[in-house]
């Protein structure tokens, strides 16, 4: 005996329809996953040829070559300096920024809020140039090497950062209670006090969603890093490039690299959805 529906129950058709329309997403989702891990699994001769769903033979040994074809291993440890260090600073930045903007009043407060925005309004290729003129003048003048260092490309990725991160802060802030503060300064506790004890415990969703969007942001940045690095200094964004040859394209290689080169950011986000999706909502509800 089938169960009544519900007369709030959506209409069987549309049941289906959904179901068709997510089946079809997921498919369009997964099949470049699918052609990316088959590919990495395949001899180079494999895929160069004609291609084909099931691979004809299966070896890990691209996995064991993407380190000794490129360097590969060097440049995951520059992505991971670049990109931890330019996440810290933007996450330490923006709390005291974003904390001041959203508990008191100064002169100049709006006009720096509306700055803080308005430059995300630019396309990132417009500071290219400038940024780099200012680090050869600043190493020529100053002889600090900005221009082909670590640090230099952890400022860079600084300026796109941490407005983002500032502005999403502030919203954020500003829908922690005051009453917290007030009750902290009751107790003893100074503004920083106030601030690491109360605020920034209540507003951890949305510090782990800027440190996830500031590391993502400069783990898989290709632009500047191309110009703004050597081959000291390469990212693994760029790096991938070495596998294409004047004499040949490592296809299978490339594809075993991109996977492992993603390992970090898809490791990390799955750890921190939860904190990610409740930071991201706080914000645009605020």
């Amino acid at each position: 005996m089938s169960t009544p529906r519900s007369p709030m129950a959506p209409p069987r058709s549309f049941l289906w329809t959904r179901r068709i329309l997510l089946t079809l997403l997921t498919g369009f989702v997964l099949l470049p996953v699918y052609v990316m891990v088959s590919s990495s699994l395949k001899p180079l001769a494999d895929v160069t040829g004609a291609f084909r769903w099931l691979p004809s033979e299966l070896t890990v040994r691209p996995y064991i070559d993407i380190w000794s074809t490129v360097p590969l291993a060097k440049y995951f440890v520059n992505s991971l300096i670049v990109a931890g260090a330019a996440t810290v600073c933007s996450v330490v930045i923006a709390v005291f920024s974003a904390y001041a903007v959203s508990r008191y009043d100064f002169r100049g407060k709006r006009v720096f809020t509306v700055t803080v925005l308005s430059t995300q309004m630019f396309p990132g290729i417009l500071f290219l140039l400038p940024l780099f003129l200012l680090y050869v003048n600043i190493g020529n003048t100053t002889g600090i090497a900005l221009f082909g260092s670590r640090g230099g490309l952890i400022l860079t990725y600084l300026t796109f950062s941490l407005p983002f991160s500032i502005w999403m802060l502030i919203g954020y802030f500003d829908s922690v209670p005051r009453d917290l503060d007030e009750a902290a300064k009751v107790d003893g506790c100074g503004p920083l006090g106030a601030l690491f004890r109360v605020v920034v415990p209540a507003a951890i969703p949305g510090i782990v969603a800027v440190a996830v969007y500031a590391f993502m942001t400069a783990w898989g940045e290709v632009l500047f890093a191309s110009v703004m690095t050597n081959d000291t200094t390469r990212t693994l964004a760029v790096g991938l490039q070495g596998y294409s040859t004047l004499n040949d394209v490592y296809w299978n290689q490339i594809m075993a690299a991109s996977l492992v080169v993603s390992v970090p950011v898809v490791a990390g986000f799955l750890l921190l959805q939860r904190y990610l999706v409740a930071g991201l909502t706080a914000g645009a509800v605020k």
